[in-house]
């Protein structure tokens, strides 16, 4: 029986693009499609996110690209900008589930350093009774290990948490290792599937 709902934070709670923070800072839109593909690709930005120092990643890509010194700087220190804003509907649900007393908890590829700096901005994230940041634990979804790590930290049983993410890898990893989970479209595909399952009225 599902007793307790599980976030991802990324494009579920929040919006997340690189592209708000260095549309500020490059104006030539080609140049800034080939900045987001070559110079801070996903899968270099995900290295954070699986706990690697974000100054030696900046160091490295500096040496790199030397003409984007100062964007790569920017990188490391207005992260936060690249995080516009809730997703709509998505902070309501959480407000909601908060006063049903719903259990809530969080599991998000976050970097550490970047989740030091953004979670004291949520005040919201208060509700969480405690949040698997894959930076802290240098495991990243769909890592299996992370979703065990979290059942033993939240103290769920397998089948009691509803785990909600937006990525479809990462929504199969959780049904693998001891989570229900709803692939997140929107808000109000989510209210639909919390409302089925008698969490929201």
């Amino acid at each position: 029986m599902i007793r307790a709902v599980v976030f991802d934070v990324g494009r579920v709670l929040v919006q997340w693009d690189m592209r708000h923070l260095f549309a500020k800072l490059i104006d030539d839109a080609a140049e800034l499609d080939w900045f987001l593909q070559n110079v801070v690709p996903p899968e270099w930005h995900f290295q954070a996110d699986a706990g690697r120092p974000v100054e030696d990643m900046v160091a490295e890509r500096k040496a790199q690209f030397p003409g984007y010194a100062t964007h790569l700087d920017a990188y490391a220190t207005r992260f936060i900008e690249t995080i516009p804003g809730p997703v709509p509907g998505s902070y309501e649900i959480l407000e909601e589930l908060a006063s049903r007393d719903v259990p809530l908890f969080a599991i998000t590829n976050f970097g550490a350093k970047f989740w030091a700096e953004f979670r004291p901005t949520q005040p919201l994230f208060d509700h969480f009774r405690d949040v698997v940041v894959s930076g802290e634990e240098r495991l990243l979804k769909p890592d299996p290990a992370i979703y065990r790590l979290a059942l033993q930290r939240f103290g769920l049983a397998e089948g009691e948490g509803l785990f909600i993410d937006d990525s479809l890898p990462n929504v199969e990893a959780a049904r693998e290792n001891g989570f229900h989970a709803h692939h997140f479209k929107d808000a109000e595909t989510l209210r639909t599937a919390l409302r089925s399952i008698d969490f929201l009225d």
